[in-house]
């Protein structure tokens, strides 16, 4: 056989090869095949609002000192395999490092959250965040998203600039995870480091490593292993559809400062957060909750105007309430740090002012 027959004989072999291959699937082209798995997917909404998985730093060895200079879609377009789990949305709600998020970026967020999963076209939502104030969002959400479907936030230890960034692959599984549907009705989860934990009980506890979140005491919901998602366990105290929190008609939130307790702290902190505004203090107290004799009676002082609840700068356990709570008018914070302590008592204002109430409000949620 001549080149000549050779090429026509493999040119003929290559066409029906192909016809074989664009012949219909199951009854589907290839094109209406694909569209019938695209539609079988989750369908996802990522909201980006900044922080390190949105950064860069001027070498890929810097882990520190950077900037946050990518948006949503290039966050999106660094993880491709997205498409293949997910029908990806997203939206640009605000573009900073995590310092800078304020209780009306939370209202916005909030609000944007509860508007589309209300919709049947979202099925759940994936934040990304900064991971220096992720915690406090999380459970901002937690108190105030008013639906079952699975809300995730997801940030990065490592900048996008940096060798070993962890942030694709974090985003990756947060997409997993809100696409599960074993993730409905678990409340707000946040996903870094092939871990799942609870918004109520996750905290950041490294400066830098990657490993940083845990839940000390409690442990994490699940983990991502070989690309399966698993869950352990449930959070029990209140959250999202059993929550009375709601913020849908809410511009702003009461001011709750936070005072923290030291050998010899003055009492002109409480003076100072009553002269700016505040409606509650969240003492962040040695121990449980503890406070010395000055700071006791100067807290005693302020909760003629203010609400005062007794949390602790340990880190982990539990500020129990005491027999002298009640006749000083504070409240227990439970096993909220001070930071969720404050997002809990600002919320807990929107609905009374009473210290009992209050205190059933930190023993539930």
């Amino acid at each position: 056989m001549n080149l000549k027959k050779v090429l026509a004989a493999t040119l003929l072999t290559s066409s029906l090869l192909s016809a074989a291959y664009i012949a219909p699937i199951g009854g589907l082209t290839p094109s209406a095949y694909a569209a019938e798995e695209t539609k079988n997917l989750p369908n996802i909404k990522i909201l980006a609002t900044g922080g390190t998985i949105a950064s860069t730093a001027a070498s890929n060895t810097a882990v520190t000192g950077y900037q946050v200079t990518q948006g949503v879609e290039a966050i999106v377009n660094a993880v491709p395999s997205l498409k293949n789990i997910a029908n990806i949305t997203g939206e640009q709600i605000v573009n900073v490092g995590s310092p800078n998020m304020t209780p009306e970026i939370w209202l916005n967020l909030a609000r944007k959250v509860n508007e589309y999963l209300a919709s049947d076209d979202v099925d759940g939502i994936v934040i990304t965040h900064g991971t220096n104030t992720i915690e406090e969002t999380a459970y901002f959400l937690n108190l105030t998203v008013k639906s079952d479907k699975p809300v995730v936030l997801v940030g990065a230890m490592r900048p996008a600039s940096a060798m070993s960034a962890d942030g694709p692959f974090n985003l990756y599984n947060a997409v997993s995870v809100a696409g599960n549907p074993k993730a409905k009705g678990k409340g707000v989860m946040v996903v870094l480091n092939d871990r799942i934990s609870a918004a109520r009980f996750v905290s950041k506890t490294n400066t830098t490593t990657l490993d940083t979140f845990k839940s000390v005491e409690q442990g994490y919901m699940g983990q991502i292993t070989g690309n399966r998602v698993q869950f352990h366990y449930e959070p029990i105290p209140k959250h999202t559809t059993k929550s009375v929190f709601d913020v849908s008609k809410i511009d702003s939130l009461p001011q709750v400062d936070i005072v923290y307790e030291y050998p010899g702290i003055g009492g002109y902190f409480y003076d100072a957060a009553l002269a700016a505004g505040a409606k509650g203090i969240v003492v962040a107290g040695s121990g449980d909750g503890g406070m010395s004799t000055k700071s006791t009676e100067k807290a005693k002082e302020a909760g003629k105007k203010a609400v005062i609840v007794r949390s602790s700068y340990v880190g982990d356990g539990t500020v129990n309430n005491r027999a002298t709570d009640a006749e000083n008018n504070f409240v227990a914070a439970d096993s909220l740090n001070p930071h969720k302590s404050r997002i809990l008592l600002m919320l807990a204002l929107t609905q009374t002012n009473d210290p009992k109430k209050i205190q059933e409000f930190f023993n539930e949620y």
